[in-house]
């Protein structure tokens, strides 16, 4: 029971968080003529995607995937993180500068000062996303906390 409502309360986080992803963002990073150009563009809900994406694969790929004994330890899962913590920097410099580029804008510091605050963002996810999953692993559910 306990662990079915974990995983639907992670759900529903990251849903809220896909929903309302232009008020989170514009809360923590605002400067208007960038947060002009991201809400025309549908940026915002484009960057919560893509996180949401990795956060998902990662924590999946780690609990369900690989769901190893020797690999089931907090510095594996934090590895993970890494790598989720990585891609998601990256995807959402790129796939955002790619965007703004064709219409000739100039954002670049400010898409890097974004993309460094999905770094804590990323983060806040794959951890939601692997409370929520991890109970049904049959080697990895003890990481990053044991139960």
């Amino acid at each position: 029971m306990k662990n079915g409502i974990l995983l639907i309360a992670g759900l529903v986080v990251i849903a809220l968080y896909v929903i309302f992803s232009m008020q989170i963002y514009e809360l923590l990073y605002y400067e208007s003529e960038f947060s002009q150009a991201m809400y025309e563009e549908n940026m915002y809900l484009v960057v919560a995607l893509i996180n949401s994406g990795i956060a998902l694969a990662a924590a999946a790929i780690y609990y369900y995937a690989i769901n190893s004994v020797s690999f089931a330890r907090w510095y594996h899962w934090l590895i993970f993180l890494g790598i989720a913590v990585i891609f998601a920097f990256a995807l959402d410099f790129i796939y955002p500068n790619s965007v703004f580029s064709e219409y000739d804008y100039e954002f670049t510091t400010q898409l890097l000062q974004f993309s460094l605050l999905n770094i804590i963002v990323e983060a806040l996810l794959f951890i939601i996303v692997s409370y929520s999953i991890r109970w049904w692993s049959s080697n990895c559910r003890h990481t990053p906390i044991p139960q």
